[in-house]
């Protein structure tokens, strides 16, 4: 993540609201979504997804149990303290995206829920498998039944979503399907909450610092509060932030650092953040990587012999492993 010019003048904050293409699920004309979906990877690694197949009713539901876990209190939440596999609660500022021009980490709080793996199961052993952090059904009824439920509805979108980006890739479009990829992959949910700290960049205060993503790609589900904004061009002095506006039962896409590299650089990872205001802002992404073995290296229609490939081959577990210690605090600060 080169972001070492994030706060250098900076364009007024809502003076600019990115227009990205919106690509319908349902659509029985694949060549025109393929079409759009390209478009977008080649652009900014943005784009809306619509007629997805998850309800509106469940994913009010999904918010409104995220609400009630944040509404607990923090002695309740810190029991819940996120774990060596990252699952579970991470505070305000546990996160730090941009520690060149943050002042502070990241004004926000979440918790993340994985692949359910149980401990007798010997894919526990991998970094990123294993048991949940659940909050007791006690305090929270029915909150792990819908959060389970949630994030298999969010992966089986995340599938669609990549066959669509493999057609775009000139590859077949079960290229991602198989187990070593997102057959038994990686995913993610992240519960956030902004709590409504107001974003000064000038001051290096920001509800999260500019990043780009991990892994393959993130499906984002937002409350009605604007603040997420894109940075298309990283290196422009000043660099022009655009904010990206919630569209209402939609997911927003972006493509993560492992699939830019995974397709030579041709397809973008965009450096992103949230700029808070002082009202509370609820969002939901799903974080999507292959398997843990897989070996991320240039996909066979992204080299050739003028454009040779650009990075070594990685697996992912390496790569992933990497990006999470360089961004979160270290679980001894917690300690007492």
């Amino acid at each position: 993540m080169e972001n070492s010019k994030n706060g250098a003048m900076e364009a007024s904050p809502r003076q600019f609201v990115s227009v990205l293409n919106c690509i319908d699920l349902a659509s029985p004309d694949i060549h025109n979504s393929v079409s759009l979906v390209k478009q977008a990877c080649l652009d900014s690694g943005f784009f809306y997804v619509i007629n997805h197949g998850i309800s509106q009713e469940f994913m009010d539901e999904v918010f409104q149990q995220s609400k009630r876990f944040f509404d607990l209190p923090l002695s309740e939440k810190m029991k819940l303290l996120r774990n060596k596999k990252h699952r579970g609660y991470t505070p305000v500022l546990d996160e730090h995206l941009d520690p060149v021009n943050q002042k502070h980490g990241d004004f926000k709080e979440g918790y993340y829920i994985g692949v359910e793996v149980p401990d007798d199961n010997p894919d526990a052993q991998k970094p990123f498998f294993g048991p949940n952090v659940w909050p007791s059904s006690d305090i929270l009824p029915g909150w792990r039944e819908t959060m389970e439920k949630y994030h298999q509805e969010a992966l089986e979108v995340a599938k669609a979503v990549a066959r669509l980006i493999a057609l775009s890739l000139s590859l077949e479009a079960g290229y991602f399907d198989g187990e070593e990829m997102l057959g038994k992959p990686i995913a993610t949910l992240r519960l956030l909450h902004y709590e409504g700290t107001v974003s000064d960049p000038a001051k290096g205060i920001y509800g999260a610092g500019a990043h780009s993503d991990f892994g393959l790609m993130t499906l984002l589900a937002t409350d009605d509060i604007c603040g997420l904004q894109i940075c298309k061009n990283k290196d422009a002095m000043p660099q022009i932030w655009e904010f990206v506006a919630p569209l209402k039962g939609a997911f927003i896409v972006n493509l993560g650092d492992m699939l830019e590299r995974w397709s030579n650089c041709i397809f973008r990872s965009t450096l992103h953040r949230v700029l808070s205001n002082d009202q509370e802002r609820y969002s939901i992404p799903f974080f999507v990587e292959p398997n843990h073995d897989c070996v991320v290296e240039c996909l066979p229609t992204c080299q050739s012999e003028e454009n040779p490939p650009k990075f070594p081959p990685i697996k992912c577990e390496t790569y992933m492993l990497q990006r999470y210690k360089e961004t979160h605090a270290d679980l001894s600060s917690y300690q007492k």
